[in-house]
């Protein structure tokens, strides 16, 4: 418990340190939660909230809930069918007025996890069908990832690059980049404070991203 307020601190005195920033610059910031329940030896149950924002903290920019059923291959694999709702709160134009824009969307993933070393690698391919409104929309996704532990075992680095792909014209769709750190308060519980860059195909944006992974 000592562990956890420790790094809530360091999270809040983060965010009030960037807050200010973020005013300037555009600076946004995701809060994330995302979870694993095993069912049993083979099906687990996925389920994440992502909170994100303009700024640091109170300018909605999307709500995104994601959940799904997995079954793993082995000891290293996984496949998992999931749906997710998002509410995106979008600028139009050059004014200040914001549209709300509903998503509804299905999802096949499979991931695969391999070790170099002491280095951890997962790639995760995902194919999406997305209801955006009144638009039938389809994109792929691979995100490979990359955990490194330090000298202390509860904290290591943590890097990842995701790309992803329309299944139509203007294929290229985004490019996030991220590096943070991350702290393992138990066995089921960690912790993640990053940084990543979002490249779009005409314009960019940056987020602090404050990650909470649970299995259980």
């Amino acid at each position: 418990m000592k562990h956890v307020k420790k790094i809530i601190c360091i999270i809040g005195m983060a965010l009030i340190s960037l807050s200010a920033a973020s005013q300037e610059n555009g600076l946004g910031n995701w809060l994330i939660y995302i979870g694993s329940k095993q069912l049993n030896s083979k099906w687990n149950l996925h389920h994440e909230i992502q909170y994100r924002n303009y700024n640091t903290l109170g300018d909605l920019e999307q709500l995104l809930i994601r959940t799904g059923l997995g079954y793993d291959i082995g000891s290293k694999s996984n496949i998992l069918l999931g749906y997710g709702y998002i509410n995106s709160e979008n600028f139009t134009g050059n004014a200040n007025d914001q549209t709300t824009v509903e998503e509804h969307r299905i999802f096949q993933q499979f991931i695969t996890k391999q070790t170099i070393g002491s280095v951890s690698l997962q790639h995760r391919y995902r194919f999406e069908q997305r209801f955006v409104e009144s638009d039938f929309k389809t994109r792929f996704r691979y995100f490979l990832g990359i955990n490194l532990p330090l000298k202390n075992p509860k904290y290591y680095l943590s890097a990842y690059n995701e790309i992803f792909l329309n299944g139509k014209s203007n294929v290229f769709d985004r490019n996030r980049v991220y590096g943070g750190l991350g702290c393992k308060i138990s066995k089921g519980v960690k912790l993640e404070l990053g940084y990543m860059s979002q490249v779009f195909e005409t314009s960019s944006r940056d987020q602090i991203n404050i990650i909470t992974f649970v299995n259980f």
